[in-house]
């Protein structure tokens, strides 16, 4: 059992994870400059919350993640000092729009309509000082921390850690999302509907013929090698570069 004593995660969770509140309807989200902040309302409760290991999320100072939820973009609305908004990469899939002063990232939005969530805005729900938001269910790209210079050693303790806090650690993003993406993906290059022609097309072959033709694709298929490595990976490649734009 590897030791998790003094490991962090977050502010938000590291004494614990606040519940839901199913009558929770949104707050106000504010920047961290001392006068004239900017202030971001979310009006809705947010979805699939989590703790977030990647490079480009905006984390509080001395954490080791980012935390990070969801919402739909017509529930956010920015309220005061939006002219110190800037985007931090207009040609990132998520174009992050933080704070020039402070830096923090208010808002993180997608504008192209074919990305698998577009329509989602991504948002740091603890900026509010509202309580009630959904709570963190898991941790997404757990290894990037190491990219941040987290030293591999400590892994072990803390992916401990999150186990202990009920926050499954993963290296992508949760089986749901992922499955949210896949499912897009397919969709959008045909694989779904190539499947399901395939399945209503009439087999119009005589009997001797559709034997013949099945002990020849068995035959064929014992003797060929198996595929590369690379091609169960490369889906999984695709998926995150249509999300985040290239490595976590």
């Amino acid at each position: 059992m590897a030791n998790t004593d003094g490991v962090l995660i977050h502010p938000a969770v590291d004494n614990g994870i606040r519940q839901t509140d199913p009558n929770f309807s949104g707050g106000v989200l504010s920047c961290l400059c001392s006068s004239n902040p900017v202030k971001v309302r979310v009006g809705a409760q947010t979805a699939h919350n989590h703790v977030c290991g990647c490079t480009k999320c905006w984390k509080p100072e001395g954490a080791v993640f980012s935390q990070i939820a969801v919402v739909s973009r017509d529930a956010v609305e920015v309220l005061e000092n939006g002219d110190k908004l800037e985007i931090v990469n207009a040609e990132a899939p998520i174009q992050r729009h933080r704070c020039r002063d402070c830096g923090v990232h208010m808002y993180g939005r997608i504008e192209n309509t074919g990305h698998p969530f577009y329509g989602l805005d991504f948002v740091h729900t603890e900026l509010s000082p509202e309580e009630g938001w959904s709570a963190p269910e898991f941790a997404a790209f757990v290894s990037s921390v190491i990219e941040s210079g987290v030293d591999p050693s400590r892994m072990d303790g803390i992916r401990a850690r999150l186990r202990e806090l009920g926050l499954h650690p993963y290296d992508t993003l949760s089986p749901p999302l992922m499955d949210a993406i896949a499912a897009h993906v397919a969709k959008t290059s045909g694989v779904t509907s190539r499947a399901a022609a395939q399945e209503e097309k009439p087999d119009t072959r005589h009997d001797g013929q559709a034997t013949a033709e099945s002990e020849s694709r068995e035959t064929a298929s014992a003797s060929a090698p198996p595929p590369p490595p690379a091609a169960s990976g490369s889906i999984i490649g695709r998926l995150l570069n249509r999300l985040l734009g290239g490595s976590r």
